[in-house]
């Protein structure tokens, strides 16, 4: 074999090897990518659930107490607020995650003063519709405290795996993008006040 043909076999072979590594770092990356999306989801679907609830939660507390107007037009307007905020998976920025957060964020609160306030009505608390949808919002809200330790899991070892070499050259050239993670509301680090 001539030299030069044994030059072209061997870069051939180096240019085969570097471009199936580099279909498998691809592959690697689309498939992480597609987890976050997954995660993403869930997220919302457990946010969903939320907002499904909620018209049966005040039309529960409606119906057994003459209850406080101001609470109610709260949780309805922070509800109305939170469903209209949608952030596709394929657009998740930190900006749009960060909407999606504040508006879910006030209708957390919203609810919480909406329970807190229940217990000043001994009719509400003793009728068992009301208990059953508490105790489906406090699971709910569990639900959605998992999925969004999921997600951030899932948006961690993408974006590690993104950054790392030679996955970054690979994800540069693929064009893509670390994802953002749920982060705590302002003033989560201080302990709520129960007022009765």
């Amino acid at each position: 074999m001539k030299k030069s043909t044994l030059v072209i076999v061997i870069i051939i072979a180096v240019v085969v090897i570097l471009g199936g590594c580099g279909v498998s770092k691809y592959n690697k990356i689309v498939n992480l990518d597609e987890s976050v999306k997954t995660s993403w989801g869930t997220v919302q679907s457990q946010y969903q659930r939320r907002t499904d609830l909620i018209p049966n939660l005040v039309a529960t507390v409606k119906g057994a107490a003459n209850f406080e107007k101001e609470t109610l037009t709260q949780v309805i307007e922070a509800r109305a607020k939170a469903t209209s905020i949608q952030v596709r998976a394929e657009d998740l920025t930190p900006e749009k995650v960060q909407q999606f957060q504040a508006a879910q964020g006030q209708l957390s609160a919203a609810l919480g003063r909406l329970l807190a306030v229940s217990e000043s009505y001994p009719t509400l608390q003793a009728n068992q519709n009301f208990k059953d949808l508490q105790a489906q919002i406090e699971g709910t809200e569990n639900r959605i405290a998992v999925a969004r330790k999921d997600f951030n899991d899932q948006a961690r070892v993408y974006n590690s795996a993104i950054r790392t070499f030679p996955n970054n050259i690979v994800a540069g050239f693929g064009g893509f993008q670390q994802r953002p993670y749920f982060e705590a509301q302002p003033g989560a680090e201080n302990a709520p006040k129960v007022q009765f």
